[in-house]
Parts: C-alpha cells; structure tokens; sequence
C-alpha cells in the first residue's frame, strides 16, 4: 500500500513539473531572445548558447513614445478595473439579496454574455464611436467598451461571494441604524475582499494585454503598449529582439498588481481563522 502511495506522489510530482516547464518555456524563450542580437535570434545553434546583450532592452527604453503608452495602458487598465469593480458588486448584490422578476434570467445572462469574443464586437464598436459618440480614438471610449466587456464575468463571480455572507450580519447593521448604502459599503464589501481582488486581477490583466480593440479605437497619442508592441514588425522587418524586450518589459506591471491584490486573497482567507 505504501508503494503505491508513492507511486502516485511521484506521478503526481512528474505531471506537476512538467506542466510547470511548460509555463514557463514561452516566458524563458522569451527572455532568451530579448537577449539576443539578430545574427544570434535566427541562428539554430544559439538557441542556449550566445553572448547576451542589453542592447533590445536599451533601444526600447530609449524609446521617447514609451513612458507616454505606458501611461495610456496603466490609465485604462486602472480606471476600468475600479468602474468593473464598482458597478459590477452593485449589480451581483443586487441580484442576490432583492427578489425581483427574472432574477435567475439575468444572473444567466450575465454570463452568456461573457462568451461573446472582443473580436466580434470590432466593426459595430467602432462605428458606433466614431460616428455617433465621437467617443472614437479616445481613452475614454476604450474604458467603457473595456467595463462593457469585463462586467458580466465580474458579476458572476462575485455573486457567489456575496451568497456567502452571512445575511444576520447585514440586519445587525439595521438594527444599529446603518441605511442600505452603509450596509453595502461597511458591512458586505470588506467580507468579500477576496473576490473583489480575483476579480481586479483578472480584470486589469484583460484591459492591459488587450489588443484588438485597442488598435482599433486609439491613434497615435492613445495607443495603449500591445498595440505599440505591434509596430515593431513591419512590411519588411520583423524586430523580435525588441518584440521579447518590450513583451518583458509590459509584463512587469500586471505582475505587481497581482500579487498586491493576491495580499488581499490571503488576508481575506485566513481573517477568520481560529488560532489553536
């Protein structure tokens, strides 16, 4: 018996490395050519072994539009992030708690929703900012299509957090006097922290890495940094070293953002934890 217990852990461990090397293979091949000179990127025999180089990372970072699309990217990312989060708690609470026609409906439909691609929404999105709202080429407009896109997902999954609150911990707060908002905002929204923060993850990684939308709805002075990135390859070039550098470089925000909201996940977690 206990062979055979072993013979699954080290099963299990196999499988866990391997899906871990797989992961991780894109991110290091990644690195690996960000360091990289040209000669070296399309030479088979340097794949593992070349003389590395800072010279992809030097030309991106001197690069005079980059602090400008970096600020477009963290702007949209933060501000529909926090507008998702908002609006997107409202609506699963009130779907929760408030009994009204077509509740199920709704909490369904809010989810379908979600299935619909970014890509899909390309054309009617575009003209509908353009030439109606003038809202085309803006930041402004993308934040909205961006909140448009993440609220269902942000709804769904909330609800399930917002079912499990204890529901006498909100009619203590009425007995005490506390109106529908305080309730709301002092009492439900610090229990669910932790999926407010799985939610802010999930959502800032979207509007951050998204591209078709953005390349579709912004100009050269809102350009957000995957559609920068994408002006790297050209009709007759194709810079990879400075595709990988810049791929590096974008990936560094979204990365801090989540493990600040992680914190949350892990403190919300374990604040009811009883010490032994």
């Amino acid at each position: 018996m206990r062979e055979y217990s072993k013979t699954n852990t080290a099963i299990f461990y196999v499988i866990l490395i391997c899906l871990g090397l797989m992961s991780l293979g894109p991110i290091v091949l990644m690195l690996l050519t960000s360091l990289k000179l040209k000669v070296d990127i399309f030479n088979d025999v340097s794949t593992f072994i070349f003389m590395p180089t800072l010279k992809n990372y030097n030309s991106v970072l001197h690069d005079p539009s980059l602090m400008r699309y970096l600020g477009n990217s963290l702007y949209v990312g933060l501000v529909s992030t926090a507008l998702t989060l908002l609006m997107g708690c409202m609506a699963a609470y009130a779907i929760v708690r408030f009994r009204f026609m077509g509740r199920d409906a709704v909490s369904l439909t809010t989810l379908l929703m979600r299935m619909i691609p970014p890509a899909v929404l390309t054309v009617p999105v575009f003209a509908i900012w353009t030439f109606q709202y003038h809202f085309g080429n803006n930041l402004h407009g993308l934040i909205l299509v961006y909140v448009a896109i993440n609220l269902p997902f942000v709804i769904w999954i909330l609800q399930s957090f917002i079912e499990q609150v204890p529901i006498q911990l909100e009619e203590a707060a009425r007995v005490d006097g506390a109106n529908p908002f305080q309730v709301f905002f002092l009492v439900v929204l610090p229990v669910i922290k932790p999926g407010l923060a799985a939610a802010a993850i999930f959502t800032f990684r979207i509007a951050w890495n998204e591209f078709i939308l953005a390349l579709v709805l912004t100009n050269r002075a809102t350009r957000t940094t995957p559609v920068h990135i994408s002006l790297f390859m050209t009709e007759h070039n194709i810079d990879w070293g400075q595709i990988m550098a810049m791929g590096m470089l974008i990936a560094i925000p979204p990365i801090i953002f989540t493990f600040v909201a992680s914190k949350q996940i892990i403190t919300g977690m374990t604040a009811g934890a009883v010490k032994g």
